[in-house]
């Protein structure tokens, strides 16, 4: 009767490890999406684009990375515009769908579809141009010193344009007494 006590009670005893078991055969597979997460991220944020004429701010969405622009240097049609459209607002005029043709370019999402290939990489995304009213494949790089090389590309990447992109520093508000 003693040895059946007691082989129950080691059965008990090595049952409180199992939860712990199971909880470290998923811990690899959790860290490592966890590290992925952490390392895709890193180009969230908001970017100046090559000659600064506007920034874009990458977001993670549903369907991957994407990015908007949200500030123009120049948000308003200047004075030497053809079409009579001095001070008006800048708006999609060149997208291939009319419908589209009215949106404002500040909050125009322009990249899409990114996802993260690892490397310091995002591939398999899409850059609109409201300039041509062009869309593009895209992928990009973050460089070791911290710029982003975004390159649209028709077919294949060796059709393409790289631009390098640099992080607007955000401000931190100063607290006062």
């Amino acid at each position: 009767m003693h040895k059946k006590n007691r082989d129950t009670s080691k059965a008990i005893s090595r049952m409180k490890y199992i939860p712990a078991l199971a909880l470290l055969l998923c811990l690899p597979v959790t860290a490592g999406e966890t590290i992925n997460n952490t390392e895709g991220n890193r180009i969230l944020g908001v970017w100046a684009t090559e000659k600064a004429e506007a920034h874009v701010e990458i977001a993670k969405g549903d369907n991957g990375y994407k990015g908007t622009i949200v500030w123009l240097k120049e948000p308003f049609y200047i004075e030497s515009d053809s079409a009579g459209r001095t001070g008006e607002v800048k708006k999609d005029t060149e997208n291939p769908e009319p419908s589209l043709r009215d949106r404002n370019i500040v909050g125009l999402q322009i990249m899409e579809g990114f996802e993260y290939g690892g490397n310091d990489r995002w591939i398999n995304g899409t850059i609109y141009d409201p300039e041509n009213g062009e869309t593009y494949k895209c992928r990009m790089m973050l460089t070791h010193e911290g710029a982003l090389k975004v390159r649209g590309y028709v077919g294949i990447s060796l059709f393409g344009r790289t631009s390098e992109w640099t992080p607007v520093l955000k401000r931190v508000p100063v607290e006062s007494d």
